[in-house]
């Protein structure tokens, strides 16, 4: 059996390349999210997997800082075979060498698995833990983009069509935009949402360099929903792979009034077909049944434009240093309870 062999990858094109001809691929294991993560000033590994001098997978891993301890992340990766047990066996011996030269406490990674007896299976047979907390989106709600706008419309909950033929009628406008200008009013929306709705916001630094990755690439847009010359709503859209994301959204206390929000996901559903993308993915959303979860209200707004539930492995954490990370174990458990997760 040949040797798979692990090498950092320092070769965007090499990357990217490899992640074009796999479907699983996403915006978390690109290039663009590690060079994000380079701009926050965090170490970052991007890890090739060869056999026989071929390319056969890739990780990127982030280190990130904790006043708890560090700890590494792996994505919605690694991307590769998952039946191919060598290079599986290779993947988690990169995460927990990674994660011990890099002083963390554990490493949380959040594969691109769906969630069954088997991945659950494969994950505790090397010896990693359910976490207390998510990664990034676990169920998510992703729409097929195969079908014509008109029959896409017609599938869509009677109610989110008529929000958004009501606001076609109202005028309501969509622009779009890669302005760093608009960053800031996104950010600006989003303390105040943040406020209202009793989240912690993410800092204007992180959405700046987020932002601006991907603007530069091509690859998102920021949507504004207006009427009569004020914001209602916006939407940050990353469109990377096969697939749009419905990445961030903030509305305004005017907004709440008008369907600028539907119109913003109908504009950007259009642009993801005339991509050639194959789904629209409306990111995370709360178990159906859940309706104590914070993200009730709008997991029932993001299903009703009639997308399928797709639901990943949860996040797994392979333990480093266990006095340590038993103190985090506690401390997310305290936090899960608080924030409704």
């Amino acid at each position: 059996m040949a040797e798979i062999i692990a090498k950092i990858i320092d070769d965007k094109k090499i990357w990217e390349d490899f992640l074009k001809a796999h479907k699983e691929a996403n915006f978390l294991q690109s290039w663009y999210w590690g060079e994000f993560h380079i701009r926050l000033k965090k170490i970052i590994n991007r890890t090739g997997f060869y056999k026989n001098n071929k390319l056969i997978g890739v990780m990127l891993s982030i280190v990130e800082p904790a006043k708890r301890g560090r700890y590494l992340t792996v994505p919605a990766g690694p991307i590769i075979n998952w039946d191919d047990k060598a290079v599986v066996e290779e993947a988690f011996s990169e995460m927990r060498r990674i994660g011990q030269e890099s002083a963390c406490v554990f490493v949380r990674i959040r594969p691109q698995l769906l969630e069954n007896a088997e991945s659950k299976e494969l994950f505790t047979k090397h010896g990693a833990r359910s976490a207390q907390m998510h990664l990034h989106a676990e169920l998510t709600s992703r729409l097929a983009l195969a079908d014509t706008e008109d029959l896409i419309l017609a599938n869509m909950r009677k109610t989110t069509r008529y929000e958004i033929r009501k606001a076609d009628k109202l005028g309501i406008t969509i622009e779009t935009s890669t302005s760093e200008k608009d960053v800031k009013e996104f950010y600006k929306y989003q303390l105040e949402t943040a406020k209202r709705q009793k989240f912690v916001p993410f800092s204007y630094e992180f959405l700046h360099e987020q932002f601006n990755v991907f603007f530069e690439s091509g690859k998102a847009l920021l949507y504004t929903a207006k009427f009569e010359k004020k914001v209602l709503a916006q939407a940050f859209i990353i469109f990377y792979g096969d697939e749009a994301v419905y990445h961030y959204g903030i509305g305004t206390d005017f907004g709440r009034k008008y369907p600028g929000a539907y119109l913003i996901q109908w504009e950007a559903i259009k642009e993801a077909k005339k991509r050639g993308l194959g789904y629209y993915n409306f990111w995370g959303v709360a178990e159906e049944d859940d309706k104590n979860h914070r993200f009730y209200t709008i997991s029932i707004f993001k299903r009703g434009f009639g997308g399928k539930d797709t639901h990943y492995l949860h996040a797994q954490d392979i333990v480093i240093d266990k006095p340590r990370y038993l103190l985090n174990f506690g401390v997310e458990k305290l936090r899960k309870i608080v924030r409704r997760v």
